[in-house]
């Protein structure tokens, strides 16, 4: 292997570090062809490790030439210390000190280092024509020696130095404390941060910037700068991101009593990033597609991806950084938190129903396959050999799911009484996701023993609940059992506690008083069911007539719920849930059912016919979709879509036992058309309905208004007539925001009408002769290209790897393309012929030896080729194999292949 052996740590293993730093000094020089760094590190024994002796002290760090080491203030000679590829040494510490280390030394070190020649994008890099830094997890390694591990908190104090005309703004931490200019045409800043942080949230960011600016009062009536530095071409198309930072900060306020802490907050934008952001300490650095948005060339969902991102960030501020994670297997302590909070900020900014929709439909696409593949992990893990192949959706999304169970079983006001300890307790320290638990238990009184569970088990529960009415004694009893399958290291799983909310819907729809035995009237027509054991019974009495269960409302937790309820009650629950997103879950599981029958009868050679209950509930969501277009205002027309929006070939992919990439193709395409032409003229009228020559807002009203126009596009486009063709050519050329003209180059591509190929081919060099110098835009370009469900675009995309807009350095540019075609295009990249993972593989290779985050993530579709049939399974493993059989892989890479090829 090309970094190290693949060894691999574990949380078992753990233990507090032998020496502290107290104080970090840090002097930048940078240089065109290398930079030199000097760090003065204000060190120290750690005092609570009982009887300590440790003479030896392991500073981190690689890619670097060590110049000089000295101990307070004296050189010391290469005999003195040993530096290998991984660390500094110094053996015998206390033999080179003239007082005990307990009583404290400085450490200076001055390294060489290369930002230009840093591909990997971790630690100090070079974007274009800026320096910037990414320390989270291990970057800071990469920048000088350092006892780079969370748990080691100090003060920082960065002095940069730079020629001022290329680099005329020069960031870092906290506050500016002092600046000057020196002879040479160089300037220099000095900044402190005055609260304790980690290494990985040092930030450095130096470059020929603009910035807009703006101010926060908090509710203490403390006054905070903002900034937000692009380069000077994107200053207009800052002020989205500088809105929701403000939102934020007030909402943090509100909702969880947290206040900033500096005087001044700052966000730079940056190309070529790993991430979408990062919380660095008062300086977050984001990527470009995270901050930059304006209606010309920003789509409605990259406006939300936008403000969910500034706010995610900006609530790392206490849910990461003041309270930060002991050692990196804690990691979903400060990110499931946090992707919590900003899913509740975006709820409480636009549609929380649907909102929840789209969480939950990224979670049981993508989360629910990585639970059921060989990286399944706990939320908490218990082992990695490359930390960052860990940054992954069991700890974000997964995370927040348990998060979001807590809220449940404890109660709102009660969350928040949690929240507040934990914040106040914890507030400067390094803790674990027991310490948050406890916080919870302490401040609810609520037993978490048999939750904890979630932390430490992996996989995705399985439940299955049947119901049943007993007339004579008006009674209705739900039945539940819980499993959850065998994953790598854990093939027996004890019962996980479930909060399990639900309700009773009555013939009319009513909600129905929900008393369990011994109560009279509870008046409560909603509860949260405890669901502790492997099998279990809950009695309700007092039910007049047999109900339709509401169940698992809101998502209460992430499990994959089996419920007998026939089309009908399904039909039912769509039309009559109070529980919104219930009412979407219903549309998607008789669509499932529908598509599934279909299925199995085309793989046995049969006919697709479709099921009419899915055309007639259609047909209702319809009818209220026009009526609000035309001012009924009955339902949220965000909500509308969702419900008109068929399950996704990735979704039904993930339910499969065996994927059938070619058939799911099949017949959702099959339904699809079936509905466009059932329902042609209600989607006419409705696209008509939802034009508007009002100016583009990306509020919540105005996308779901687009949203609803460009579905009913969509299905438009399916119909076999010219006319909805010029329709969406029209709007393609003559729509003044990108939402609409992104739907309709997407359309105008991916349609089989022959007219088409001409217009799409027209369409693509006229989007692109519009937008070549909007590089965030021209990623949507190739994603567009690389997602066409149309034969040869596996040639397509290949050719796209040689355009001039194309750089495999860049991860946006990657993951454009390359991660567009194998996460996005499943009917291409899974042909038969097995092309496109032999594409796939041998862009992983090439990476690889540039940026092993962006390979080992690339790899994910090849890592699920047991879930497919045994011609794919044998044309993936080859691949894998292939990857494998590299000497010189990365760590990242290396763990991703080897687990891949050895999980059972």
């Amino acid at each position: 292997m090309r970094d190290a052996q693949a060894t691999t740590i574990y949380l078992k293993d753990y233990q507090v570090p032998t020496f502290l730093i107290d104080r970090t000094q840090l002097r930048f020089e940078l240089e065109e062809t290398q930079t030199r760094v000097i760090s003065r590190l204000s060190m120290r024994r750690n005092p609570d490790l009982i009887g300590n002796t440790g003479n030896t002290l392991r500073l981190d760090g690689q890619d670097m030439t060590l110049v000089s080491v000295s101990l307070n203030g004296q050189a010391l000679s290469a005999e003195q210390y040993q530096v290998d590829d991984e660390s500094l040494v110094i053996a015998n510490i206390s033999a080179l000190l003239d007082q005990s280390p307990e009583q404290g030394f400085e450490l200076s070190c001055e390294t060489l280092i290369k930002p230009q020649e840093n591909t990997s994008l971790e630690g100090l890099y070079k974007s274009h024509t800026m320096f910037c830094t990414q320390c989270e997890a291990e970057g800071f390694r990469k920048i000088t020696y350092y006892l780079d591990r969370p748990d080691v908190m100090a003060m920082f104090e960065t002095t940069i130095v730079a020629d001022k005309r290329r680099y005329p703004v020069l960031l870092s931490n906290g506050n500016a404390i002092k600046q000057g200019e020196l002879d040479d045409g160089r300037h220099w800043v000095t900044w402190e941060d005055p609260f304790r942080k980690p290494c990985y949230l040092f930030a450095l960011v130096a470059g020929d910037l603009k910035s807009i600016e703006d101010r926060f009062t908090t509710q203490s009536g403390r006054d905070v700068m903002l900034r937000i530095f692009v380069e000077e071409k994107d200053l207009d198309k800052c002020d989205h991101a500088m809105q929701s930072l403000k939102n934020a900060m007030r909402w943090d306020e509100q909702v969880y009593g947290r206040e900033y802490d500096l005087d001044i907050f700052m966000i730079v934008a940056v190309d070529d990033f790993n991430m979408g952001a990062m919380e660095n300490k008062g300086l977050n650095i984001f990527n470009t597609s995270c901050v930059l948005a304006k209606p010309e060339t920003t789509t409605d969902t990259a406006f939300q991806r936008v403000e969910a991102v500034v706010a995610h960030e900006y609530f790392h501020n206490w849910s990461g950084n003041r309270v930060t994670c002991r050692d990196w297997f804690q990691l979903s302590l400060k990110e499931g938190f946090t992707v919590f909070r900003d899913a509740e900020f975006s709820a409480d900014m636009g549609s929380r129903t649907v909102k929840r929709v789209e969480d939950v439909t990224f979670l049981r696409t993508a989360q629910f396959a990585e639970d059921a593949g060989p990286m399944s992990h706990p939320v908490r893990p218990d082992s990695y050999m490359e930390i960052s192949n860990f940054y992954t959706l069991t700890i974000y999304e997964k995370g927040a799911e348990v998060v979001r169970m807590i809220r449940e079983l404890v109660g709102e006001e009660n969350f928040r009484k949690g929240s507040d300890l934990y914040f106040e307790r914890h507030d400067g320290q390094a803790v674990t996701t027991e310490d948050f638990v406890r916080a919870m238990e302490e401040a609810s009184g609520v037993d978490l023993q048999q939750f904890r569970r979630w932390y430490t088990q992996s996989g995705t529960p399985v439940m299955h609940v049947s119901g049943h009415y007993n007339e004579p004694a008006q009674t209705y009893e739900l039945s539940l059992s819980q499993s959850c399958p065998p994953t790598p290291g854990q093939p027996h799983k004890e019962p996980f506690h479930i909060p399990l909310r639900m309700g009773l819907l009555g013939a009319g729809g009513n909600e129905l008083e929900l008393n369990l035995p011994g109560e009279k009237h509870s008046g409560l027509t909603e509860r949260v069911l405890n669901v502790t054991e492997p099998v279990q019974r809950f009695v309700f009495h007092n039910i007049p007539a047999a109900p339709v269960p509401s169940l698992l409302r809101g998502f209460s937790a992430p499990v994959k719920l089996h419920a007998d309820l026939d089309r009908d009650q399904l039909m039912f629950l769509m039309t009559r849930d109070s529980d919104g997103f219930n009412r979407w879950n219903a549309s998607q599981e008789l669509a499932v059912g529908v598509m599934q029958e279909m299925l199995a009868s085309h793989q046995q050679g049969g006919e697709m016919v479709m099921d009419s209950r899915l055309s007639v509930a259609v047909g209702e969501v319809l009818q209220h979709a026009v009526a609000d277009a035309q001012g009924a205002n009955e339902l949220d027309q965000a909500m509308l879509a969702q419900l008109l929006s068929l399950p996704s070939e990735a979704y039904l992919s993930e339910l499969a036992e065996e994927i059938d990439v070619d058939g799911i193709h099949a017949v959702r395409e099959h339904v699809a058309d079936a509905l466009a032409a059932e329902h042609a003229a209600a989607f006419a009228q409705l696209y008509q309905l939802c034009q508007s020559d009002e100016p583009y807002r990306a509020d919540a009203a105005g996308i779901a208004r687009r949203s609803l126009k460009n579905l009913s596009l969509a299905y438009l486009m399916r119909l076999p007539e010219p006319k909805p063709l010029d329709v969406c050519f029209e709007q393609f050329t003559g729509a003044g925001n990108m939402t609409d003209v992104d739907a309709a180059l997407r359309l105008l591509v991916n349609s089989r009408q022959p007219q088409a190929a001409a217009l799409a081919e027209k369409a693509l060099a006229d989007f692109y002769a519009k937008w070549r110098h909007e590089s965030l835009v021209v990623n949507q370009w190739f994603t567009v290209q690389a997602t066409a469900s149309r034969q040869g675009t596996l040639q397509q995309v290949k050719a796209l790897m040689e355009h001039e807009a194309f750089d495999i350095r860049n991860p946006n540019k990657v993951r454009s393309l390359i991660g567009a075609f194998s996460n996005g295009n499943p009917v291409n990249f899974h042909d038969l012929s097995g092309e496109g993972y032999q594409f796939l593989a041998e862009q992983i290779l090439q990476l690889d030896g540039l940026n092993p985050q962006i390979a080992a993530r690339l790899l994910t579709p090849l890592t699920r080729w047991r879930r497919y049939g045994a011609q794919r399974q044998k044309l993936m493993k080859a691949e894998l194999e292939r990857i494998a059989a590299q000497a010189d892989l990365s760590r990242d890479v290396y763990e991703v292949v080897s687990k891949s090829l050895s999980a059972s």
